[in-house]
């Protein structure tokens, strides 16, 4: 961005109408007040000087600047500007010289010459740039008032990262045999803290809460629309959509046991009402994220092998997806507070990072866990007279028979909390 909004945008603001008017009207008038100096200084350039050995011989002679420097004045060319001058006189007392010419080639206006063309030029130049300047800087357009807003969350903007918070993380992976991925957003003050928050993690069933936030803000899916599915739809871990078979499930029952019961085969159903896996990565990617590498399906997708990127994603990736559709306004308001609510009704995170919050934090999570000893949480935090904290832990083991670690997540949580303070 160019122009008077960049102001606006150093100190935090975002400008508006007002501001962009203001700023325009701020470039005008230097712009008008550089015009009027450097006409001031191109007028005393030129002034009319008059001979220094007599009287003008016309009121509307302007002499020119190499006349002012000659020493004899009365042999100096002066150029006319308006009425005709007197007759000329036939000789000159000294030595018959021929008068001034009067032709009507010497009879122009004052030629512009390089001291008045320098300061006109920059006058110009400052009214083209404020021309340009209202022209480049139009307030930015508001998204349409009947689609969802694309635009990223205010609670994620601007982070300002912890210093110092590396120890305490090393430690843990050291302790635990682990490799840990921590981002946790204070959305109140912007403070982050990361730990590995951009290396790719495997998900889980963590990528739940984001699937079902993004079948919340998309306004053609009606939540209360029933959705039949066949037995042999049902894959492991389904433990309520396999009581529905015969009556099936509408959207908002699905969302419901996806987060609160991390149902499979609900997981399954809502990704199929996006439109398939293909269609939920075009929605991510609707919202900014272009680091979620969604590919299988549950149960598939719990693989987790080290160095496998389907399936994967990042703490940084995956807490701000939360941010902005739990804490922020990617979705309306009404349909948010339910997404709040399942994810408080969570029921398969309890020795995860409500383990590692302080008595009296609410805590609404969505847990998940894979091969290779993979334990996540990804959640949202309401502490007690202070704005929510979204936090992301990931954690996973190099051995395929490795044993997940709930204590790892718990322990993690305790640290990123202790170091936003």
């Amino acid at each position: 961005m160019s122009g008077p909004g960049t102001v606006f945008f150093a100190l935090g603001a975002h400008p508006g109408r007002a501001e962009y008017a203001v700023a325009v009207a701020v470039l005008a008038w230097l712009a008008a007040a550089l015009a009027g100096v450097t006409a001031v200084l191109s007028a005393a350039r030129h002034r009319v000087v008059p001979p220094r050995n007599g009287p003008w011989r016309h009121n509307c002679l302007l002499w020119t600047r190499a006349a002012r420097k000659d020493t004899d004045r009365r042999n100096a060319r002066p150029r006319r500007c308006g009425r005709r001058p007197p007759p000329a006189i036939a000789g000159d007392q000294r030595g018959g010289r021929r008068p001034p010419h009067t032709t009507a080639a010497h009879r122009r206006t004052p030629r512009m010459t390089g001291s008045t063309r320098g300061p006109l030029r920059a006058a110009a130049l400052a009214a083209l740039a404020v021309l340009a300047l209202a022209g480049c800087t139009r307030a930015p357009r508001s998204a349409p008032s009947g689609a969802p807003s694309t635009a990223a969350p205010s609670t994620t903007a601007a982070p300002s990262p912890v210093a110092g918070t590396d120890a305490g993380f090393r430690r843990l992976e050291s302790t635990h045999r682990a490799r840990l991925g921590v981002y946790a957003i204070d959305t109140g003050s912007h403070r982050v803290v990361s730990w590995r928050g951009d290396e790719r993690f495997p998900y889980a069933s963590t990528y739940k809460a984001v699937l079902v936030g993004l079948v919340l803000r998309t306004p053609s899916i009606r939540l209360d629309h029933v959705v039949h599915y066949d037995r042999d739809q049902l894959v492991d871990h389904s433990p309520d959509t396999g009581k529905h078979v015969a009556d099936g499930m509408s959207v908002r029952a699905l969302c419901a046991a996806s987060i609160r019961d991390s149902d499979n085969t609900a997981a399954n159903l809502l990704t199929d009402q996006l439109g398939g896996v293909a269609a939920f990565a075009g929605q991510l990617r609707r919202v900014g994220d272009r680091v979620t590498r969604p590919v299988r399906t549950e149960t598939s997708l719990n693989g987790a092998v080290p160095g496998d990127t389907r399936d994967t994603s990042t703490p940084r990736t995956l807490a701000t997806d939360l941010a902005g559709l739990a804490v922020g306004e990617l979705v309306p308001a009404e349909r948010r507070a339910q997404l709040d609510g399942w994810l408080r009704a969570s029921t398969t995170g309890t020795g995860l990072v409500r383990a590692g919050v302080p008595h009296g934090w609410r805590v609404g999570d969505k847990s998940g866990t894979g091969e290779y000893g993979t334990r996540n949480d990804l959640a949202v935090v309401w502490p007690p007279h202070r704005a929510p904290i979204v936090l992301a832990v990931y954690g996973t083991r190099q051995a395929a028979n490795a044993t997940p670690d709930d204590s790892l997540v718990a322990a993690a949580t305790r640290t990123a909390l202790a170091d936003l303070g």
